[in-house]
């Protein structure tokens, strides 16, 4: 089985999109070639500042929280091959969740996909089809262009989330709610995990 570097581990809270509000277990894998402006956890890109762990010692830290929700996020996470990952996870039992700005093909069986494409380097083609749920991250007014232009690649069962970039989330709420009411099939994401100071 291959090695992934990891940032961090840990149990929490999901705080956004479809699970919010639900206990999950977070896997931050290092690296990123997307290099969003306003990314919150840019000590993830630099894979080679982080250690090494096999899929192993990974599972096995996964396994001791009770539920069953695992979260691949990252980073970009689809930048490695998390086959043998998604394998051991779910012989462990466990239903697993990847966060993904679609850059890279998706390589693993995963239970639940969410795509958050980023304009700074785009989804590849396909990855829509496979997404269960899209979260656009609205940074200014040009981004519910960017927001429409993505849903329209979805399944029609694909969820369909916006969500304020943490630091314009005051400038940008009462834009998203406008929007909203006049899309009604997109719902409104907030980073709970922020509002109730969680990792």
């Amino acid at each position: 089985m291959n090695k992934l570097p990891v940032m961090e581990m840990f149990g929490t809270i999901q705080g956004e999109g479809h699970y919010s509000g639900q206990a999950a277990f977070f896997i931050r894998l290092a690296g990123c070639d997307v290099g969003c402006v306003w990314c919150d956890v840019q000590d993830s890109w630099d894979a080679a500042l982080h250690p090494e762990l096999s899929v192993q010692e990974i599972v096995d830290k996964a396994a001791d929280f009770k539920s069953e929700i695992v979260v691949i996020t990252g980073g970009e996470p689809a930048m490695y091959d998390l086959t043998d990952l998604c394998d051991a996870l779910h012989s462990a039992g466990k239903r697993i969740h990847i966060e993904t700005s679609g850059a890279h093909p998706l390589r693993g069986k995963f239970d639940w996909i969410t795509l958050s494409p980023k304009k700074f380097k785009f989804p590849v083609e396909g990855v829509h089809s496979e997404a269960d749920e899209l979260k656009i991250i609205i940074f200014n007014r040009s981004d519910f262009q960017w927001a429409k232009e993505h849903a329209a690649k979805v399944s029609f069962e694909c969820k369909l989330y916006l969500q304020p970039e943490w630091d314009k989330r005051e400038q940008m709420i009462p834009e998203i709610v406008s929007f909203v009411i006049d899309h009604p099939n997109w719902i409104i994401s907030l980073q709970d995990h922020k509002y109730m100071n969680i990792p």
